[in-house]
Order: C-alpha cells, then structure tokens, then sequence
C-alpha cells in the first residue's frame, strides 16, 4: 500500500458517501483514475455548516448552569456560594434583582464564572417560561435543579388571606415541580441532579402553619418518587429538610425565633455544606444538625392526636 492508496483512503474519507465509495472504488480498478466521474458527483456529501467545528447557523449550547432559586438570601444565597466553590456556574433567581446582583458581583470577584441572574416572581403564573427563555437567550442547559424558594405564613388557615396562602402552594409546590419537571431531559442528559428544600415540617401536620406544612410534605414526597424515577438514568435527587434556621423567613411568616430555633439553630452557610455534600454524595434526605435528626424517629413514639395537638399549642405560642 503506497503513497496512491492513502490518497485514495483520504479522498473516500472526507468525500464520500457510504454508495459512492463502493461506486468510486470500482471507477478506480477500472480506470486508475481518481477523477470523480459526473454519475457520482450527486453522492458527495456537501459541507457541513459549520467554521472550525462551529454551527454558523444557529446558537450552540457551550455551558451547563445549575438554577438556584430563592437566590437572594438565607439558604439559597449560601447554596449559591457553595455551589460556585465547587465550580459550578450558576443560574440565580429571585424577586429581588439587586440582591441577585450584588450576590453575582461577589461570585464573579472571587475568580468564579458569573452567574446569570434572572429576576422574576416565582408566584406569577408564566414565571418558569421566563426562567426557561432566559436560559435559551443564554445558550445555556441545566445540569442541577436546586429549588429552594418558598415561603409561609403563620396563623389560623381558615383566618389568614387566601391568595397569600395560594401563593405559598404557587412557589413551594407549583413551581418546584415545573421546574423539576421542565429541566429533566437536560438533567438526565449531563448526569445532574435535582435538590429539593422541603423542611422538617413536612414529616409532620402543622396547625398555625397549615398550608406551608402541607407544601412541605408534598415536596418530600415527590422527592422521593422523582428520585426513584431517575435513579436509572444516573440523576441525583435528594430532599433538604433543615429545621429553624435563622433567615428572612421568620419575618416573612410572621413570627420571631423562640426556643426551637435557640435549641435546633443550625447557621445556614452549615446548612448549604451539608445539603451540597448530601446531593453530591446522593444521599435520599439531608436533615442537618443532631436535633433536627431525631425529630422523625421521635414522631414514631406518640400517636398522631398527640403529635398534632403538641404542635398546635407551639404554634400558636409564636403568635
């Protein structure tokens, strides 16, 4: 095989179809030509689209984020920290746009990539589209869900405002499960995961609390079964469940710390850490601190009756 051959190789490579080779290969026994004759010309492939193995015609994806919500403060502005430390870049969402940014500005100036910031309301009805279009207009795919937003309100269901109590059902269940559900192709496909912030509220009823409660438990629950779904296809999914940690949260509900969040306070820096380590180690649930650990096995002890009006008469005190 000499110097003609590799030509021959090299021409059938770049050139040809899989017809047009065998086609060309008997033109050449017969002729000892290699000029292409006009019959199958038609099976040349033409060039591909592209200029130094980019698409020119179209955006083509270069990066994979992981989309943090409830980026603006508390757990989810240290989950963002975490996860830039660990050299992810980052989707931020949040209500509030300056918070974001000035969270992106201190990321970016520690050597990390930039994280993209999307201010939007999660409670608006088309808030995952505008999620979603953001992250096309930057050709960017998710490799990790991190749904932390969520919010409650404190006080009688029947007695608090209806809508704000829909709201909490709009962020921590309709929300949390579109973008669950919307990203999970793209999670399937890099081999991600999904971090859902339930709460360990949601191993339990909460009277005072009934909606955010009731959320809670629903996020724990689909959680799990997300994560038997996709176990198969190699996807991470874990459910956080922290105890009280001081946050905006408090405030926003309607009620100060008391003695539970002096005796289960776990900072939420630590929180982060440990629901970070938690995903990326595959872990079911992360309840981090030793109080807020023995909270499920001692709700196994005492009957519901009593569980429920324990929690009702705690409640209630914070009011």
């Amino acid at each position: 095989m000499g110097p003609l051959y590799e030509k021959i190789v090299m021409w059938d490579v770049l050139h040809c179809s899989g017809h047009a080779r065998v086609a060309l290969a008997v033109h050449f026994c017969i002729t000892g030509s290699l000029k292409v004759p006009k019959r199958l010309q038609a099976s040349v492939i033409p060039p591909k689209p592209y200029a130094n193995g980019v698409a020119t015609d179209k955006k083509i994806v270069t990066d994979r984020v992981t989309l943090i919500t409830g980026a603006s403060a508390g757990i989810g502005a240290e989950l963002a920290r975490v996860f830039a430390s660990n050299g992810h870049r980052l989707a931020i969402v949040a209500r509030r746009e300056g918070r974001l940014k000035a969270l992106a500005a201190e990321i970016a100036a520690s050597g990390k990539s930039a994280p993209i910031v999307i201010p939007c309301d999660l409670e608006a009805a088309d808030a995952c589209d505008k999620i979603a279009n953001a992250l096309a207009a930057e050709g960017v795919e998710v490799e990790y869900v991190v749904n932390n937003a969520g919010f409650g309100l404190m006080g009688r269901a029947a007695k608090l405002d209806r809508a704000g109590q829909l709201g909490i059902i709009a962020v921590n269940i309709r929300a949390l499960t579109d973008l669950s559900l919307r990203f999970a192709d793209s999670v399937i496909r890099h081999r991600g995961g999904i971090l859902n912030v339930a709460s360990i509220a949601g191993f339990l009823p909460g009277p005072g609390m009934a909606v955010y409660y009731a959320s809670k438990a629903y996020v724990l629950s689909f959680t799990e079964a997300l994560r038997g779904e996709l176990a198969p296809h190699g996807v991470r999914v874990t459910a956080l469940c922290p105890g009280p940690v001081p946050t905006e949260f408090q405030a926003r509900a309607g009620f100060e710390p008391g003695f539970d969040s002096a005796v289960l306070n776990v900072p939420a820096a630590e929180v982060a850490k440990a629901a970070y380590r938690g995903l990326m180690a595959n872990k079911r649930a992360v309840l981090p601190g030793l109080g807020i650990k023995i909270v499920p096995l001692m709700l196994r002890l005492f009957p519901c009756g009593f569980i429920l009006a324990a929690v009702a008469r705690f409640q209630m005190r914070k009011r």
